[in-house]
């Protein structure tokens, strides 16, 4: 089969939808944030903060930029304490009724040699039971948001906005 495009023109394509992709995916949201999530949360002033670590694939620029598992957690417990939040920590956090724990995951794929496709994602779980047998209690998310995005090796001190962001859209829902 005959190629079309040469491979000079599949590069320069390639790098024009590298530019172009963030222009139009950049920070859209993606929610579980509706009135009735948001009534699970509705009050809530006290929660455990998890993050998951940060990938293998993008940790060495991710560090340098201040987003690493330590640096995000101490600015979300910072951002939420500023808010009034009680931080709970593993004894206190067993101890409180429903268990909130406040998870942040920062989800990373390189798609070009320094470019990543980034998924930040803020969820608060909860001990639910269940309806059909309520003598089952286990850990499910109630509230969540996300956000999607792309940044260069240059630009991934912007995760960190987007963390800070969600943070706010979470103390917003919770009064």
């Amino acid at each position: 089969m005959v190629s079309i495009l040469n491979s000079r023109s599949k590069i320069l394509i390639s790098q024009l939808f590298l530019f172009l992709f963030p222009l139009f995916v950049s920070t859209f949201t993606l929610a579980a944030d509706a009135d009735i999530t948001r009534q699970t949360i509705k009050g809530l002033r006290a929660v455990h903060v998890i993050v998951e670590g940060i990938q293998p694939n993008i940790q060495k620029y991710a560090q340098k930029a201040g987003v690493s598992k330590e640096q995000v957690k101490k600015d979300v417990e910072s951002q939420l304490l500023r808010d009034g939040f009680k931080i709970l920590d593993e004894n206190e956090w067993l101890r409180t009724p429903g268990k909130p724990v406040l998870y942040v995951n920062i989800n990373t794929h390189e798609t070009e040699k320094y470019w990543y496709a980034y998924n930040i994602e803020l969820k608060l779980k909860q001990v639910v039971s269940l309806e059909a047998n309520p003598s089952i209690k286990t850990l499910a998310s109630t509230w969540s948001l996300n956000i999607t995005g792309m940044a260069n090796i240059g630009s991934l001190g912007n995760m960190k906005n987007s963390v800070r962001e969600l943070v706010d859209r979470f103390i917003k829902a919770c009064k």
